[in-house]
């Protein structure tokens, strides 16, 4: 894979990492946030700062797997990352939200 397909796995994954920074971050006045190394940041620096951290270095990590990487590997890198925050986040918190609009 080359070029303008590795940008749009990169910009895939970026905007999961949004969503899942943003949902989270609407979710913690339900549910309890489920990773611990998150939950402690939360405790420390507030749930804004430590999901922007968080987010923020996960971002950059696919900024430099997409920079660094060769494209075979960074293809395979980037669509297995969406691929895997799709089904374990995406997916998840789409039912856990749409359960509160229909509570």
């Amino acid at each position: 894979m080359r070029g303008p397909g590795l940008h749009e796995l990169l910009v895939l994954n970026i905007a999961l990492q949004v969503f899942d920074g943003v949902a989270t971050l609407h979710g913690l006045c339900c549910w309890n946030e489920g990773n611990p190394l998150i939950r402690a940041g939360i405790e420390t620096l507030g749930p804004t700062q430590a999901l922007a951290l968080a987010k923020a270095q996960a971002c950059g990590s696919l900024v430099l797997v997409r920079r660094l990487a060769r494209p075979v590997v960074a293809g395979t890198v980037l669509a297995a990352g969406a691929g895997a925050y799709f089904g374990l986040s995406f997916v998840p918190w789409m039912a856990r939200l749409l359960s509160l609009a229909w509570a």
